[in-house]
């Protein structure tokens, strides 16, 4: 099998797993109990939050523990939306991930806000000389993903929240992080809320935190039994921080390393594929994208159809958002890009981990080019 989809999930590293297991199996303690085992719990809980933080140049306890990245979105909207009072205005973008997009619109909905969307650049990128077309004294919260999850495309997140501190002072800037984190270096983040999930980082699925910076307004998510500084409550899901904490220090030692890897990988299956006729590049250059993203058009082949035929052959890649893969209709992505007809058609995103291989792009690309040929001869009787 190559699996060219990490966008959408990871391979849990060994050493990641078997540290969950251990946290299920043998120190299977509550860290909110109130005996010696649970303390010891609580201690290695504190010391995964602590690891979190310095990896953005935060304090450990401006790191909240949540479900994921669609929980940490939610909580970010939500838990701060709900504290403005006035006019209220939130800004977003159109090519936001569904936890973004559709709970900015909900959020807009229920506290009777204006939802205004941040201009974009051809390659995805926000379009930051036009950001004061849309920004205002009555802006109140703003949202704009670091690396977008279908075309990889990198916002400068230093300019976009100088020229919000600028105009919009008093607005809450965030920013979903789930396919940047560790993947985009950011020492220090210029944000007020930052959004990460683990199962992108080869860690187990249903953990992930949400970065809060002191002093902002924020209510929080889930309530009921305090954990989190009581901003985010539920029973502390200590295998799955501390499996994240494994997979973060292997990807800690191993950042340079790693991206690298990641970067070759794409460049070779775009090398590769770029030949053939009538495959064109969505979003951001090779070099200016993220290194573990590569969205590709195959004209004259619908993207789905192409998709399939490669999983037969063990090659498995994906139409867009793993979350929107079971939506019929348009790609709201590309759409808002102007990426349409054909092309969107006939996408196809490509997302790597550091244990791809540049012999998986190489197969990868026969194999793909063998297909295109042959939907192509189909589509065309």
């Amino acid at each position: 099998m190559i699996y060219f989809d990490n966008s959408a999930t990871t391979q849990t590293l060994p050493d990641a797993a078997r540290r969950a297991c251990r946290y299920m199996t043998e120190e299977f303690f509550n860290p909110s109990a109130a005996y010696a085992a649970a303390f010891s719990v609580e201690k290695s809980v504190n010391e995964a939050r602590a690891f979190a933080a310095s990896l953005i140049g935060a304090d450990a306890n401006e790191i909240v523990y949540t479900s994921g990245g669609t929980e940490s979105n939610n909580a970010a909207i939500f838990g701060t939306v709900k504290n403005c009072r006035g006019k209220i205005q939130i800004v977003t973008t159109e090519i936001e991930h569904p936890s973004v997009f559709e709970t900015a619109a909900a959020a807009a909905k229920l506290f009777n806000a204006e939802l205004t969307y941040a201009p974009l650049n051809p390659d995805g990128t926000v379009n930051i000389d036009r950001l004061s077309e849309v920004l205002s004294q009555d802006t109140a919260f703003v949202s704009i993903m670091h690396v977008n999850n279908e075309i990889g495309s990198v916002n400068d997140l230093d300019r976009i929240s100088a020229k919000i501190r600028a105009l919009s002072p008093n607005a809450v800037f965030h920013s979903d992080g789930v396919q940047a984190f560790m993947k985009v270096r950011a020492k220090k983040l210029p944000v007020d809320l930052y959004s990460v999930s683990a199962h992108k980082l080869h860690a187990p699925k249903g953990v992930g935190f949400l970065y809060v910076r002191n002093g902002i307004r924020f209510s929080g998510g889930q309530i009921g039994g305090g954990q989190e500084r009581n901003l985010r409550s539920g029973t502390t899901n200590v295998p799955g921080i501390l499996g994240f904490d494994t997979a973060l220090r292997a990807y800690h030692a191993n950042e340079t390393a790693w991206h690298a890897q990641m970067f070759r990988v794409k460049s070779r299956l775009y090398r590769n594929l770029s030949g053939l006729p009538d495959v064109l590049l969505n979003g951001p250059s090779i070099e200016t994208g993220a290194p573990h993203i590569l969205n590709l058009s195959f004209l004259g082949v619908r993207g789905e159809v192409l998709m399939h035929a490669l999983e037969r052959y063990g090659v498995l890649v994906s139409t867009g958002s793993a979350c929107s893969s079971k939506k019929v209709g348009k790609n709201r992505i590309l759409n808002a890009l102007g990426i349409t007809g054909a092309r969107q058609e006939g996408a196809i995103r490509f997302s790597f981990c550091p244990f791809n291989t540049e012999q998986e792009a190489d197969i990868a690309s026969g194999i793909i080019e063998e297909q295109v040929k042959l939907l192509r001869r189909y589509k065309r009787r």
